[in-house]
């Protein structure tokens, strides 16, 4: 997470997953992203500024989120992945509808996981261990981190970004017991779903307008290269294309759809 080579960190990454996944602050409330009212006073944390060239936050009505996990999702992925003076971040790329959508689907209800125990520690070579769903999971990391800062005197939405930086590292170096879940494994998720909404096909809630896959120089999902396969050397500089864009170069998004073969 140093800031010095975050950039390029995310840009090497993105280069290799983006064909491969379906991943100082101030308040802003004109930034504040629409969402159903699910508690009478939410945590409002700090979000970025969203005035990056060509790129803005979009109202967004989110399906598994409530208001305060909301607040933090999108705080926390500000400072994973911020906007530079050239490129959007990942709050600008709609990374936290792809979580949300992520977790409001089969994944978050873990339609894929063993879930008969027994539940013990495992290796890292054992994977996932923990009982919960990765729904669960994450509603029950967000509620105890909004319960912590509840009683803090320093909570999060007063904290400058490098505060949050050195938040967000307690919480990868698994110093925190979350009511049960590992602050190390909530961050790898949280973690990897941002990575997954930056990189993945718009097609998925996620990287809007493709501005990551702009920023690395990925086509996207073009469904022939036959004009282009005899010619070996040349700059390929099309515009990205996704698997969810019809004729008129509108996404239509449809996170159901399977990011790998059954």
């Amino acid at each position: 997470m140093a800031e010095l080579s975050r950039r390029t960190l995310i840009k090497g990454a993105g280069a290799i997953g983006a064909s491969m996944v379906p991943a100082a602050l101030v308040p802003d409330t004109a930034t504040a992203q629409e969402r159903p009212e699910h508690s009478a006073s939410p945590t409002h944390y700090p979000v970025v500024p969203t005035t990056a060239p060509g790129t803005s936050v979009q109202s967004q009505t989110y399906l598994f989120l409530n208001d305060e996990e909301a607040a933090f999702i999108e705080a926390a992925v500000a400072r994973l992945i911020p906007k530079d003076e050239q490129w959007a971040g990942a709050l600008e790329a709609g990374v936290p509808n792809y979580i949300d959508r992520q977790l409001a689907g089969a994944w978050g209800a873990g339609e894929r996981l063993y879930r008969n125990g027994p539940w013990q520690p495992g290796t890292p070579s054992q994977g996932y261990q923990l009982p919960f769903t990765p729904g669960e999971m994450f509603r029950t990391a967000l509620a105890a981190i909004n319960k912590e800062q509840s009683t803090t005197d320093r909570p999060l939405a007063t904290m400058s970004s490098d505060e949050w930086d050195s938040y967000l590292r307690s919480l990868e170096a698994g110093e925190k017991d979350l009511a049960g879940v590992p602050s190390d494994v909530f961050f790898a998720h949280l973690w990897q779903c941002t990575l997954e909404g930056f990189f993945a096909d718009p097609v998925y809630g996620g990287n809007r307008d493709m501005t990551s896959w702009r920023m690395i120089g990925f086509p996207g999902a073009y469904a022939s290269y036959y004009d282009l396969v005899d010619q070996h050397g040349i700059k390929f500089d099309r515009l990205p294309t996704s698997l969810g864009e019809d004729v008129h170069g509108h996404v239509h998004v449809n996170p159901g759809i399977p990011a790998s073969s059954p």
